[in-house]
């Protein structure tokens, strides 16, 4: 799909976004795309005091198809721009999809890397070993809306012998002068593991080293990104393959990360435990920038590949996922905290706060509910639906009564002390102990909004307004 062709469409999708517009399961405080398919963020960076918000995007359709990279800008996380779209699928390196990518900037520019995905069907293949190319592209912008030729850096004849054709998303380090690109991979032996190659300009680059685990994480690590947050190193990745194990690892794929002991000079590589980044159900493809005031911000896709629970109540109206909340990023005793940007609390109205227990209190469809002075038993009724209970150390996220497949998640946390809830119709995110746990799920509820709640010295409640997006002007263009 080129540019052009995207044009044409056009009426196609304004026709698809009136009937996306009827939904009452659409957010208003979290991003979505306007209309289709939307999945893993990509190139987020800020740019000269404006925050760059790219994504996976199908624009004309709400399942999966071509992907194409959408994009939203804001300065304060409140106020959004929808903007034309960034990169089409146009050449024979990303002809079937511009995959997931990132951003670096240096000397005022923005350095864009991404995956463009070639899929051969002139016979049968397997597209794991064969049929497949996953093509490693560069552009280079000066302003984050527009960008020179693209340019191709690795295809699959540059990955070593021993991998798969699943080579992809990569994402950008910078030490001690060195720019290091990381790539998630699966290899013939189906292992998962992060490809590292090294430049001194963003232009030229070779094969460096390999991040992997004496430990069996899954056959493919997906989506990584290698940062350093307060004095410590860690590495986002998404495994596939991983069983579950007890409490852990009970979605289909995984998202976490590791803590490193990264000798990136003399290419030695220590993978503590992995540790997930959210329980919840809808968690994937995380990734991370820092701003231009030193915060390492997060946003993750509100969906997950190949679950066998589904959307398909929004499917139906044209759309479907969407992104989290953003978050900073912070670390205690060696484990990453999230908390959700300062700037969220511009979206707080109305308040009502109780020390009452058992008492049922009607709350809006987009609400922040703060939960503090917990005890060893909490009982959480949203909606007359949804269940949280905490007891004997184990926190029980219960959406059966929700419908669309979704079941159970649990937590065993030693010690509850707050909790922090967002809903936004159709969505609910859990932080625990200040961001130390984290779930996040969809749900397609159909009762009144209301809160019934017990174990607890004080809640706080905020209705909470939706995010200002000023549409993007076809006509104008």
């Amino acid at each position: 799909m080129s540019y052009d062709e995207y044009l044409k469409n056009i009426t196609k999708r304004n026709e698809l976004k009136k009937l996306v517009e009827q939904d009452p399961y659409r957010l208003s405080y979290h991003l979505m795309a306007p209309t289709g398919w939307l999945n893993d963020p990509n190139g987020l960076c800020q740019f000269k005091d404006v925050h760059h918000i790219y994504f996976q995007y199908t624009p004309f359709s709400a399942t999966w198809g071509l992907k194409i990279w959408g994009h939203y800008t804001t300065k304060d996380f409140i106020h959004y721009n929808e903007e034309l779209p960034f990169i089409f699928p146009d050449n024979q390196y990303d002809r079937d999809g511009v995959y997931s990518g990132s951003a670096f900037i240096k000397d005022d520019e923005i350095h864009y890397f991404y995956t463009g995905n070639v899929k051969h069907i002139d016979k049968e293949y397997n597209y794991i070993s064969d049929g497949r190319e996953q093509n490693t592209m560069h552009i280079v912008s000066k302003d984050g809306y527009h960008f020179d030729n693209k340019k191709i850096v690795f295809t699959n004849d540059n990955y070593p012998s021993d991998c798969s054709k699943h080579v992809r998303d990569p994402k950008i380090y910078e030490k001690n002068g060195n720019y290091y690109m990381v790539l998630g991979a699966r290899t013939l032996a189906d292992k998962g593991c992060v490809l590292m190659y090294k430049s001194t300009d963003l232009v030229d680059w070779e094969y460096h080293m390999r991040i992997d685990s004496n430990m069996n994480y899954g056959y493919m690590w997906e989506c990584p990104d290698l940062f350093d947050c307060e004095g410590e190193t860690f590495l986002l990745v998404c495994p596939q393959g991983m069983a579950q194990d007890g409490y852990k690892y009970q979605n289909i794929y995984q998202c976490g990360y590791f803590k490193l002991d990264l000798d990136v000079e003399n290419k030695r590589c220590t993978c503590g435990p992995f540790i997930e980044l959210d329980y919840g159900f809808d968690i994937y493809a995380s990734q991370t920038y820092q701003d231009e005031s030193g915060r390492r911000i997060l946003l993750s896709w509100m969906g997950i590949p190949d679950a066998d629970y589904d959307n398909d109540c929004t499917v139906e109206k044209g759309w479907q996922h969407a992104l989290t909340l953003p978050k900073q990023l912070t670390v205690e005793d060696g484990k990453l905290y999230q908390k959700t940007l300062d700037e969220l609390k511009q979206l707080r109205c109305n308040s009502i706060k109780t020390e009452l227990q058992n008492e049922t209190i009607e709350i809006t469809n987009a609400s922040e509910i703060f939960i503090e002075g917990c005890t060893d038993e909490i009982s959480i009724l949203l909606n007359n639906e949804i269940e949280l209970k905490y007891h004997n150390q184990l926190f029980t996220l219960n959406l059966e009564k929700v419908d669309r497949g979704r079941k159970q998640r649990y937590v065993e946390i030693p010690k509850i002390k707050n909790m922090h809830l967002f809903m936004d119709h159709s969505s609910l995110e859990i932080f625990i102990n200040d961001g130390e746990f984290v779930l996040t799920s969809r749900f397609y509820g159909k009762e009144k909004s209301n809160i019934l709640a017990s174990g607890y010295e004080k809640m706080t409640i905020y209705s909470l307004n939706g995010y200002e997006i000023n549409e993007f002007d076809y006509n104008a263009s």
